[in-house]
């Protein structure tokens, strides 16, 4: 054992890459490789904000729906898709040697139900408008599911494997970015049905050739399938294992933590510092910052190992949002930092875990449930999404807050503290098990 072993807990306990398959061989995937199959990334990055961002408000004033009432439809369809995820893994799991036709049926519920959604029935707008979202968001996580399942089984070695997740989420990042851009950019010279409308058309032949791509990429790719039939282990079996249930713990508190911020940036733009006009500018320097520094997290990975660099981009992130706590009134530029700060965090937040949960599946031979894994990480950033919604919304509720109000000096504080403190708190759970389990963690291999 070298000392850089000793050094690298991740490197000294998890199996050697060569001792796990004999030849020690893999696939070293290239950047035309890498964007073949990470491509796919930006169609799915790119529907998030128009269902969910401007669907309501295009429902609410072109057919007069509420938007209590949309608000409610949404937020049950996005309970039953956090909860279909698991089923969706388990399906995939079952017919992985079908995984082609699997990828084609997401795709097309997928872009079908988005042409709908801004293609409405003009009779009953509002049943429309939730079965559109429930196809929509069902394609999603079959093709997501899916498409994480093939980066965590194409069989690169372990350092690589950051560069696979790490070009994916910089890729899902700039289809995020654009998302942000071109409806506001298409209402600008468009009646909103009509802007909507080329949105969609130009939307599917996007998604259609990002898939055909992917399916290219898979034909050649060398992807590691599990041999037989599928698992009959249950979710009970797969998950009492120890090291599954601290890596999901942990998970599932990061990504809350961080959801936290993401469901009151606007309002902390607007009422807390007054900055409602720079609100794009803003998002525009985090995902930048995001995407950009996956190639800094993927450097670090390497020398480090994925969980210490976990460590520091959590450390990242809490200094970042301790700082933003203090911000008040005016602090532009202050936030701009603060966006920049909490961008590079983000990268690694997208990049590194799919990474260690793909080095886990290799490590313990579980290419039979790679599909389950990967949708229970769907699961719980879906479910830590919805939580924090209900969570930090009602508390500054119950503070006295109100959405567009003057701030009283206390209801300034009660935003400050819930938007950046709150999250620092659970980010700290995070780090402390994170720092406590270490060892435990880069054992990659299972105990049962």
């Amino acid at each position: 054992m070298t000392s850089e072993q000793v050094n690298r807990p991740e490197a000294a306990l998890a199996l050697d890459d060569s001792q796990r398959t004999g030849s020690g061989v893999h696939e070293k995937p290239g950047i035309t490789s890498l964007a073949a199959y990470g491509l796919m990334a930006f169609p799915l990055a790119f529907v998030g904000l128009p269902i969910y961002l401007h669907a309501p408000d295009f429902y609410a004033v072109n057919f007069g729906q509420s938007l209590t009432t949309l608000g409610a439809v949404l937020l049950a369809l996005r309970l039953f898709d956090a909860v279909q995820d698991p089923i969706i893994g388990s399906l995939s799991d079952r017919f992985h040697t079908r995984r082609k036709e699997v990828l084609a049926l997401g795709a097309l519920l997928l872009g079908a139900g988005f042409w709908m959604l801004f293609n409405p029935h003009m009779q009953s707008p509002l049943t429309w408008f939730a079965v559109s979202v429930l196809i929509c968001t069902t394609g999603f996580s079959v093709v997501s599911i899916n498409f994480q399942t093939l980066g965590g089984l194409w069989d690169t070695d372990r350092q690589d494997r950051t560069r696979v997740t790490a070009s994916r989420e910089a890729i899902g990042l700039v289809g995020l970015l654009v998302a942000s851009i071109v409806p506001t950019v298409l209402v600008a010279y468009l009646p909103p049905l009509a802007a909507f409308r080329w949105l969609t058309i130009a939307y599917i032949p996007l998604l259609a050739l990002c898939f055909w791509i992917l399916i290219r990429w898979l034909k050649t790719a060398r992807v590691r399938e599990p041999h037989g039939v599928a698992s009959n282990r249950g979710w009970r079996d797969l998950l009492k294992d120890r090291w599954r249930v601290l890596f999901f713990s942990l998970v599932f508190l990061n990504t809350f933590a961080s959801a936290i911020p993401a469901v009151l940036v606007l309002f902390f733009i607007r009422d807390r510092l007054g900055a409602e006009s720079y609100t794009g500018l803003f998002l525009l320097i985090y995902f930048l910052a995001g995407a950009a520094s996956m190639a800094l997290w993927t450097r670090l990975a390497k020398s480090f190992g994925k969980f210490r660099t976990w460590q520091f981009s959590m450390a990242t992130a809490i200094l970042t949002f301790c700082w933003a706590a203090l911000l008040q009134q005016g602090d532009i530029v202050a936030y701009a930092f603060v966006c920049f700060l909490s961008g590079l965090a983000l990268g690694a937040e997208l990049a590194l875990p799919p990474a260690i949960l793909a080095d886990h599946i290799d490590a313990d031979h579980r290419e039979q449930d790679a599909s389950r894994l990967f949708s229970l990480m769907a699961f719980l950033s879906k479910s830590g999404l919805a939580i924090a919604t209900g969570l930090a919304l009602p508390l500054l509720g119950w503070f006295g807050y109100q959405p567009g109000q003057p701030l009283t000096p206390d209801l300034g504080i009660a935003l400050s503290l819930t938007y950046a403190v709150l999250p620092c708190m659970f980010k700290l759970l995070a780090l402390g098990g994170l720092l406590v389990f270490e060892k435990d963690l880069a054992r990659l291999k299972s105990s049962v």
